[in-house]
């Protein structure tokens, strides 16, 4: 597999050579510092890119279209990546060595139409598409209590009062009201000759053949000065967690913690703190699983995740409410025995193991390979080679060092029918 990247001025190019896949894989990624009102322009961006465009009016067209490129795939998304907003464009098709001359093009040219040539009339958008991709938006927005994890998550992070961490990253309705066919097409210009941009393109194929076709069709040509890190980092720690309750008609309560880190090294960002979160929530063997579900009946399912672009560790749980007071004694137990380094030699080998084996499963995939390389470039993270290096290096006094790193924020519950005592 090799690696080359080319600086285009106005963006940059990523080609990932590989003759593993029968397929080739294209992203495409406008990144930009993310404000509020941003988030639902660029949702509402996606569903009507998706939808129609000049040279493909309706939803079928575009689906027949597809089959006519052999099955080609294409989406898009929208992340947000710290303090960046990431729309990706991405596509995947079979390579024309297993079709016919010229399909390597075509479908890269399909993708650039969905790209630029959006169904606009009098510098706004179709209105039809428009208000069909409004409703739509509209519903999912409403629905949003609908799906408790999810709710709760967005609500721990609101509550912890970090922009733009606390951004609802599905958007808002107060924003999706002032959205209009004109504005909607000015914010879309503004993508095009704002944001930073990267094609990455991994498969089959020679570069020097490949190249010309993406540089003589991609019509982005405004020069960017260099962006500031995705990273978020915090100033105010709380001393105690800040406590916030909310009722619902569920089942199961939705229990919820949050942890800023403070002061990380890029070792421990990419490292540490991985094999610390694996050993106190991250599998079946965890100290929060055995702890808290096995030993002691209080929860349906416990985890930990770190988020190394956040600086954020988050631990959930689904527990009765009256369960809750315990629940937390116990977690925040488990943290401090953390901090003291109560857990095994046996504990770190088996984070280190599944890391390896994850680290494995990235080759496997296209899209994987290409977020590994996304990774590398937005977040300096290390590529495949050196974290199967450096995650055997991981040791317990590392574990125990960025354990102190460690407060508490946020804790939230969403109550369900049970009465917390």
């Amino acid at each position: 597999m090799k690696y080359r990247k080319y600086n285009m001025g106005s963006y940059n190019l990523h080609f990932i050579e590989s003759n593993r896949f029968k397929t080739i894989t294209m992203r495409i990624n406008f990144k930009r510092k993310i404000e509020k009102y941003d988030i639902t322009f660029r949702n509402f961006l996606k569903s009507i890119l998706l939808e129609s465009n000049k040279k493909y009016p309706t939803r079928r067209i575009l689906e027949q279209k597809c089959e006519d490129l052999y099955g080609l795939n294409y989406n898009i998304h929208n992340i947000l990546s710290g303090k960046y907003g990431i729309m990706s464009f991405e596509t995947t098709f079979l390579n024309e060595k297993y079709t016919e001359e010229k399909m390597n093009e075509k479908s890269i040219a399909f993708m650039f139409d969905i790209l630029f040539s959006p169904n606009i009339a009098n510098a706004k958008f179709d209105t039809k598409t428009f208000d069909l991709c409004k409703r739509q938006m509209e519903d999912s927005l409403n629905s949003v209590q609908d799906d408790p994890d999810y709710y709760s998550k967005m609500r721990l992070l609101e509550e912890m009062k970090e922009e733009p961490l606390s951004y609802r990253s599905i958007g808002y309705l107060e924003d999706l009201k002032k959205i209009n066919p004109k504005n909607l097409y000015e914010y879309y210009l503004s993508i095009l000759q704002r944001d930073f941009v990267d094609i990455f393109l991994i498969g089959d194929f020679s570069i020097e053949e490949i190249k010309p076709f993406i540089t003589k069709n991609f019509r982005i040509n405004t020069l960017k000065k260099p962006g500031t890190k995705h990273e978020i980092t915090y100033s105010k720690f709380r001393k105690l967690g800040h406590v916030v309750k909310e009722k619902k008609d569920l089942e199961q309560s939705k229990l919820l913690l949050s942890f800023k880190l403070k002061n990380l090294t890029d070792f421990e960002k990419q490292y540490v703190m991985g094999i610390y979160s694996y050993i106190l929530g991250g599998s079946p063997d965890s100290k929060l699983f055995k702890t808290v579900r096995e030993e002691n009946s209080l929860c349906y399912s416990i985890s930990s995740s770190f988020s190394a672009v956040n600086n954020l560790l988050t631990i959930k749980a689904g527990i009765n409410a009256k369960d809750y007071r315990k629940t937390i004694h116990l977690i925040k137990k488990e943290i401090k025995n953390m901090e003291k380094g109560n857990f095994s030699e046996e504990n770190i080998a088996s984070g280190i193991t599944t890391y390896l084996n994850a680290y494995k499963q990235v080759l496997d995939s296209q899209d994987s390979i290409i977020s590994n390389y996304v990774a590398h470039e937005y977040l300096n993270l290390d590529l495949l080679e050196e974290r199967r290096s450096n995650i055997k290096k991981v040791k317990k006094q590392d574990i125990k060092n960025v354990a102190k790193k460690i407060s508490i924020d946020t804790i939230y519950l969403l109550e369900g029918r049970d009465k917390i005592d």
